[in-house]
């Protein structure tokens, strides 16, 4: 009788799991449709986690979709106009970078958060959410409660960020580079920033992503002032988001040989299309249990400090 009891539940399990991987199927083919924005795809996915509805074997695709299409998206991008927007966001990503950390290292101590979590928290809002706390982790040796604390007040964050920002864009009037810098500056993660962009306008998606990269480069110093300061004399290597270099390869290669263009633009196309992908699996991937286990300090740290950046930077760029 337990054997069929045993037999029946892996049946059940099995079927179970062939629908999720049909469901999920559905959605990634849904995200190569037109109508599926990258707010749609990041709500989609959110709601496919509170309904059950998860598979891990999908979400270890999340991170490598999301650099390929970056890179993708590089062949529809103007040099000179990357080359602007470099010029423009840099001395605005300077100064929010050291800002925002001193800022979250003192909100820190205010809200009583545990030194390595707040400075997680602190890196991912200053630089590019999961993957600055990613590689900033093993050289602050945090264990594993403080970087999952840190990248889930970022990850739901990011998640407000992808809604709020166009409207709160929209209302304001601001224009298409105005958008972009913005967004590249106040929003955590890189998908979230192209999302943003992306729902904002073409122009607002382009300035967005170039700046975000441009941001997502301040990694490397941060990670070794970060390490000079540990007094613990073991190093861990610090990991260099070798995709931004790939993304620069693919404006160039794109600028160089112009005869190729209509084959660029498909490129460009299925870049915009993987980040909606990207964005789903995201959504997917959120839970209310690891929300609940993060703290209401940890929030209320990386809310106060995510405000802060964004009107404080909005206010920079306006002048």
């Amino acid at each position: 009788m337990e054997e069929i009891k045993t037999t029946s539940k892996i049946h059940l399990s099995s079927r179970k799991e062939i629908l999720h991987n049909r469901l999920y199927a559905v959605l990634i083919f849904l995200c190569f449709l037109p109508f599926m924005s990258p707010a749609i795809a990041l709500f989609a996915g959110l709601l496919f986690s509170l309904l059950g509805i998860r598979h891990a074997s999908f979400h270890r695709y999340t991170s490598p979709v999301l650099q390929l299409s970056i890179v993708l998206m590089g062949f529809g991008m103007s040099l000179s106009e990357v080359i602007i927007a470099s010029r423009t966001g840099f001395v605005a990503t300077a100064i929010s970078v050291v800002s925002v950390m001193i800022m979250g290292i003192l909100l820190g101590k205010l809200f009583k958060v545990e030194k390595k979590i707040a400075l997680l928290i602190a890196t991912g809002t200053a630089i590019c959410g999961g993957s600055a706390i990613a590689a900033v982790a093993p050289i602050l040796q945090s264990k594993s409660y403080q970087s999952s604390f840190a990248l889930i007040v970022v990850f739901v964050l990011n998640a407000v960020a992808l809604f709020l920002f166009p409207f709160v864009g929209r209302k304001l009037g601001l224009s298409q580079e105005l958008f972009g810098n913005w967004a590249a500056i106040a929003i955590h993660d890189t998908s979230s920033v192209v999302g943003a962009g992306a729902e904002y306008g073409d122009k607002a998606l382009q300035v967005a992503t170039t700046v975000k990269l441009i941001r997502a480069l301040w990694i490397i110093p941060l990670s070794l002032v970060i390490a000079f300061f540990q007094k613990n004399e073991q190093r861990n290597s610090i990991k260099f988001p070798w995709f931004i270099l790939f993304f620069l390869f693919a404006i160039l290669f794109a600028n160089f040989f112009p005869e190729l263009h209509s084959s660029f633009d498909h490129f460009s196309w299925l870049g915009k299309r993987g980040m909606v992908i990207a964005l789903f699996l995201i959504g997917s991937n959120i839970t209310l249990a690891e929300i609940k286990k993060s703290g209401p300090r940890s929030f209320a740290l990386g809310i106060t400090l995510w405000v802060a950046t964004a009107v404080g930077s909005l206010f920079f760029l306006m002048q």
